[in-house]
């Protein structure tokens, strides 16, 4: 009986994350059937409707949410605690399921993934590129990365990049037609790119901060992007000014004269890209891998 329920509740996780019975049987390796008489089973020992099926979708009830706040977790802990049984075969193995902004994954986390897996042939790696503020308990994720050191109860954060800037850039031909602003406050004046957040929808407002004066401009302009590489693309191609993280090829592009900063003064230094993921002690082989990687990288 306990190794039915068991086996039960882990079909139950399935079709909560899946919010299909079709999608769960796949991801499980089985028939539908045979998933919806564990649920059949599951909900009549417990006296409880754990599922709201309708005939175009399935999620979980009140108690099912009840009941998935302590599984998700739980089984969280027994994949680790099955993965670090790895350490007796002498090697690291497993998958590491990270979400990250592109940002991130492209100037951190692939550097860091790129050498691990080098060394580690039997560690799988699966980046998620998202900028939205992902559940990473409910979406089964490994860790997420996002900006600054604020993280939800329960999480760890570890630094894995330097102090990031902002930066407000336009292109020579752009210039040519409108004054270059001289405080945030002449933005309003400017054809601007927006960039709308993955997190709410917004469009971002453009923030500064100077001797202590802080200040959120709201710009408008012909294009609004969802992505800060195309919002360079459209400040190269002349479409108005973009506000974007400070990295490489951002200043490869100033350095060769194809954009002009401006408000440089206005855009101080501020925390960078953090891994966050849940307090827990049993963390699989490979994660710790991947974790020590980038917090050796972080250190240099």
């Amino acid at each position: 009986m306990v190794r039915d329920t068991l086996g039960d509740l882990a079909v139950f996780v399935a079709v909560a994350d899946e919010r299909s019975f079709t999608r769960a049987a796949a991801r499980l390796s089985t028939s539908q059937s045979a998933v919806s008489n564990a649920m059949r089973r599951l909900e009549e020992q417990l006296g409880l409707r754990l599922l709201a099926r309708t005939t175009r979708s399935v999620s979980p009830t009140e108690a099912g949410e009840t009941l998935l706040a302590t599984l998700r977790p739980a089984l969280g802990d027994i994949r680790g605690s099955l993965e670090a049984l790895a350490t007796f075969r002498g090697t690291a193995a497993g998958l590491v399921r990270i979400t990250t902004s592109r940002h991130a994954a492209e100037t951190l986390l692939w550097p860091a993934i790129d050498a691990v897996l080098s060394r580690y042939p039997e560690i799988e790696v699966e980046l998620s590129i998202d900028g939205a503020l992902t559940n990473i308990v409910a979406d089964r994720f490994d860790a997420g990365v996002r900006l600054g050191e604020s993280v939800e109860k329960d999480m760890v954060a570890v630094r894995i990049g330097p102090d990031l800037r902002l930066a407000v850039v336009g292109s020579p031909a752009y210039f040519a037609q409108h004054p270059q602003p001289q405080t945030p406050r002449n933005l309003t004046a400017h054809r601007c790119v927006n960039l709308r957040m993955a997190t709410r929808g917004n469009l971002y407002a453009w923030e500064f901060e100077r001797d202590g004066q802080v200040l959120n401009v709201r710009v408008g302009g012909p294009v609004v992007v969802n992505d800060s590489a195309m919002a360079v693309n459209a400040a190269l191609c002349g479409h108005g000014l973009a506000c974007v993280l400070e990295d490489q090829t951002l200043l490869a592009h100033v350095a060769a004269g194809r954009l002009v900063r401006v408000l440089e003064e206005w855009c101080p230094p501020f925390a960078g890209h953090h891994l966050y993921y849940p307090d827990r002690r049993n963390h699989s082989p490979a994660f710790r891998v991947v974790l020590n990687e980038l917090r050796t990288r972080a250190k240099r």
